[in-house]
């Protein structure tokens, strides 16, 4: 049987899991009577929830005597590490790009990573049943893209088809057609076979680099990678090395298991070339190498983009902290922080002097908003700081430099000019600036990333919701200087209790609020936004006092204005240095990190 490597790479949003969907039916991967979940490779709750692919997931089918690889992997710019990981298992790759926005930003990033590896990409340009679509611009933008990311001649000569994943159909022009045969007989004959099902590699020892982590309720860690020598076969003895080879441990395969649809499927025997599961190793981890007893030698591992953001992650110390969550300790915190570590290769975890709290940095905050929800649903609580980027210093200079994002912003032309103001006060500068369809102006521009953090909600609220901004790390520049943060200050509630709703009722006045009557706070709780600069302590708790006087005129109703429900990257990108988001498995609360008003007015005071 032939065999195929293949990714599915794409901006957010263009289609990929649908596809894969389409292909895994086409294939006769399910029943004809069974019932399947769209976007059956999303399995993760939180994946469901956002309508986004946050996990990379191998699936195959068969299609004649050729068995097809499928790696689903995510459109996210925060999650490049889960692509370039599976994109060192592949032979080749599915660039699908949107008929109605072209390339986007995280498509160069995919792209590059692709052709860095040498791999000559498919594009299908899908949703061509857009009635919006602009195939041929899409497709000389694609080409662009592909010469100013270095393209050698064979790249540039990329096949094309046109495509409706919903639908599930592809062509070779812009036509409907009836099925994904085109794009099935397309993927094997212009994909190679993996050069390691040769006798070259099959007759060596096996050897197999780690490149994903799972974890099985049953069978403990499953260690994903690409056999790159020999075969791996059931109850064999093997070994783990490390990068420079020394052996981490020793240990027998007690699971082999190959990806089959939508499952893994235990098989007695895999051979160089295929994508295979391994049980049986308890330290191994991602960037390891695999290997028989006899091997010495460690295969190379690429290393991924460094990360650019950071948090802090710490106990929750708050005066509501252990009602709600069952895992509270630093060192709960620590395990499972470590955990994540080990098989995010995109993450990286530090200890503090505090002991209590760590710096957990990854590739942005959707990334760290994505871990910290997770740790939510799984009962920890937590305390989360404001986002800061990770600067370094230049080699040859020895300046500081700082991570700067491409931002690709899509807005209706009347919302033009209060977007470029916003992103020149952010130290951005527009580098293109063109009219797109309907009525709408695509801007492209380089902000550093500080300027970015807590910008998304500002940039909904001047568009009117109407504004599409897609972002992606471009490079390291030097230092831009100083920008302004939040420009409002911040209500704190100055008692513990319960909100009242009279209270909340005559605070309105002086901003809006984050909670509800009957919401639990404490001293130290920011309740709601200033409407000026400065920080106000307030009391939400105040009742109306009743006397037994009947009063001539009716009493005036308590309207109160809905609040501002803040979510939990809009509460983390919110906060300032001097406040923390307090998370557990029901709230998500704002609060000052000195609760006690005398205290922080001391600090202030010193600090000055």
């Amino acid at each position: 049987m032939q065999l195929r490597n293949i990714a599915i790479i794409a901006h957010v949003d263009h289609g990929k899991t649908t596809l894969v969907d389409q292909l895994l039916a086409q294939a006769g991967t399910f029943r004809a009577n069974q019932q399947v979940a769209e976007r059956a490779m999303d399995r993760n709750d939180l994946e469901r929830e956002r309508g986004i692919t946050i996990l990379a997931k191998c699936t195959s089918v068969l299609w004649g005597d050729t068995r097809i690889n499928i790696m689903d992997t995510p459109g996210h710019a925060d999650f490049g590490g889960e692509v370039e990981r599976y994109l060192s298992m592949v032979d080749g790759a599915i660039l699908l790009v949107d008929a109605a926005e072209g390339p986007m930003p995280q498509t160069k990033f995919v792209l590059m990573k692709t052709l860095k590896r040498g791999l000559r990409p498919i594009v299908v340009v899908n949703k061509i049943d857009r009635p919006d679509s602009r195939p041929d611009e899409v497709l000389n933008a694609v080409f662009d893209l592909f010469v100013s990311l270095g393209a050698n001649d064979e790249q540039l000569d990329f096949p094309v088809l046109y495509a409706s994943g919903r639908d599930g159909w592809a062509s070779e022009t812009t036509e409907r057609g009836a099925d994904l045969k085109p794009l099935f007989d397309l993927i094997v004959r212009h994909v190679p076979a993996p050069a390691q099902a040769t006798d070259t590699h099959t007759q060596k020892p096996f050897r197999m680099l780690v490149s994903a982590l799972e974890a099985d309720p049953f069978l403990g860690r499953l260690l994903i990678g690409r056999i790159e020598d020999g075969a791996v076969v059931g109850n064999m003895q093997a070994r783990a090395l490390d990068r420079d080879g020394t052996v981490l441990e020793r240990a027998r395969v007690t699971k082999v298991l190959a990806f089959r649809g939508l499952e893994r499927v235990p098989v007695e025997r895999a051979e160089a070339g295929d994508i295979v599961a391994v049980a049986g190793f308890s330290n191994a981890s991602v960037a390891h190498t695999l290997g028989a007893p006899e091997v010495e030698a460690a295969l190379p591992a690429e290393p991924v983009d460094p990360p650019t953001l950071a948090v802090t992650l710490g106990v929750n110390d708050s005066p509501l902290a252990g009602r709600e969550g069952d895992k509270v300790q630093s060192r709960v915190i620590r395990d499972r922080l470590l955990r994540e570590a080990e098989g995010n290769v995109a993450i990286r975890i530090t200890e503090t002097e505090e002991k209590d709290a760590f710096e957990v940095a990854g590739r942005g905050e959707l990334q760290l908003g994505i871990l910290i929800e997770t740790m939510r649903r799984e009962g920890f609580e937590l305390s989360v700081s404001r986002p800061r980027v990770l600067f370094q210093k230049d080699a040859e200079t020895g300046d500081t430099i700082e991570p700067i994002e491409e931002v690709y912003i899509d807005v209706d032309d009347a919302f033009t000019g209060v977007v470029v103001e916003k992103l020149a006060l952010r130290k951005g500068s527009v580098v293109e600036m063109a009219p797109s369809s309907g009525g709408k102006t695509r801007i492209v521009a380089h902000v550093p990333s500080r300027g970015l953090i807590g910008y998304l909600g500002e940039f909904l609220t001047d568009t009117r919701g109407t504004g599409v901004m897609n972002r992606v790390f471009l490079r390291y520049e030097p230092h831009k200087g100083a920008i302004s943060g939040r420009r409002n200050g911040v209500l704190i509630s100055m008692a513990d209790g319960e909100a009242t709703a009279y209270a909340l009722w005559n605070l309105e006045e002086r901003g809006r609020m984050f909670i509800t009557p009957g919401t639990k706070i404490y001293t130290g709780m920011i309740v709601g936004e200033n409407a000026r600069p400065d920080d106000l302590d307030v009391n939400p708790l105040k009742a109306k006092q009743l006397t037994n006087i009947r009063a001539a005129g009716k009493d005036e109703a308590v309207r109160l204005t809905p609040p501002t429900i803040l979510s939990l990257e809009q509460a983390i990108s919110f906060i300032e240095d001097d406040e923390l988001v307090e998370i557990t498995p029901q709230s998500i609360r704002l609060r000052k990190r000195v609760l006690n008003p005398s205290f922080r007015k001391s600090r202030a005071k010193a600090a000055v």
